[in-house]
């Protein structure tokens, strides 16, 4: 391990007035990541990390090793030296109550997802020692199967509501498994986008109205589904309350949508009415509309993917 020689306290004063470097140094902590394996996780481009990554080192706040053709970097406490460990301390309690700590949960979500990245690599690796299954399964059958075949334990006979549907893309999947799915928006480019994509699947009705008034009968639907949509909606409760009404007795009502963040260009730019949720929020949701809320996951993310993370949450309407 190489480190530089000890700086004294204004100089780490110095270092730590940098936002980016605050977060390299909290993701740090406790982790020992790659530079491209960090850029992943805060987002920025490998050479502004790289940049960050050399002012920590040089000012003896990360310690760095080899591992083969890598450079991975982390915080030592214990080799801090005094003045820093004691900032570090006061440092990183502030940074914690800080109003923007949404932003350090989005990067522990990316964080996780990461580490987890990296599991899958070393496992697939010593698969592939061990048969090269992967790949011979894939060459047989294809990549597709297992999604689809899982699929298939949707009610054969079941209605769907695909609330705020878009282009079509949960319709497209859920209508091959299912009796009929209706597909709900409130653009009508959007389901003529929807309508090119799947016009030739007869058991998708296409419905032109808002989540929060759909002409549709009470209990007339086994399903209710809503992705990422709830967002959008100004009163979120009253989308619910709806698929909830239209939802038949012993249903379900699903949610997919963004967990709770700090991105206040997605309100600006995109027009989003709010910065996702979190689970006490759904689950306030659901019971004001009647439903019993029976889960909540926090759904995997793809280490290239950019926005904040997912959840999938079902609520049930009682017999």
């Amino acid at each position: 391990m190489k480190r530089a020689a000890t700086p004294n306290l204004s100089d780490h004063l110095a270092v730590l007035a940098e936002p980016t470097r605050l977060r390299v140094l909290r993701i740090l902590d406790g982790h020992e990541l790659s530079v491209g394996e960090l850029s992943q996780v805060v987002q920025l481009p490998q050479s502004t990390v790289s940049r960050h990554l050399k002012v920590l080192t040089d000012s003896g706040w990360l310690v760095r090793r080899s591992e083969g053709t890598a450079t991975l970097y982390r915080v030592i406490f214990d080799e801090l030296d005094q003045s820093a460990r004691a900032l570090w301390i006061a440092v990183r309690d502030e940074f914690e109550r800080r109003p923007d700590a949404n932003e350090g949960r989005e990067d522990k979500r990316r964080l996780k997802a990461v580490l987890a990245a990296r599991r899958t690599d070393s496992q697939t690796f010593f698969g592939r020692v061990a048969g090269e299954w992967d790949t011979l399964r894939a060459s047989l059958f294809g990549d597709r199967f297992t999604g689809e075949a899982l699929l298939s334990l949707l009610p054969r006979d079941a209605v769907v509501a695909d609330i705020g549907c878009g282009t079509g893309n949960i319709a497209e999947q859920v209508s091959p498994w299912v009796s009929r799915v209706i597909a709900v928006d409130s653009s009508e480019p959007m389901l003529d986008a929807a309508r090119r994509r799947l016009g030739e699947r007869t058991n998708i009705d296409f419905v032109q109205a808002t989540g929060e008034s759909l002409p549709l009968k009470t209990s007339s639907v086994d399903i209710s589904i809503a992705a990422l949509v709830l967002h959008h909606i100004e009163e979120p409760a009253s989308l619910l309350r709806e698929m909830a009404r239209i939802t038949k007795p012993g249903g379900r009502v699903v949610l997919i949508d963004m967990l709770d963040h700090n991105r206040e260009d997605f309100r600006r730019v995109m027009g989003h009415k709010h910065m996702g949720f979190a689970r006490k929020a759904i689950d306030a949701f659901f019971l004001g509309s009647g439903l019993a809320p029976t889960s909540f996951r926090e759904l995997s993310r793809d280490v290239d993917a950019k926005g904040p993370g997912l959840f999938v949450a079902i609520g049930a309407k009682e017999s």
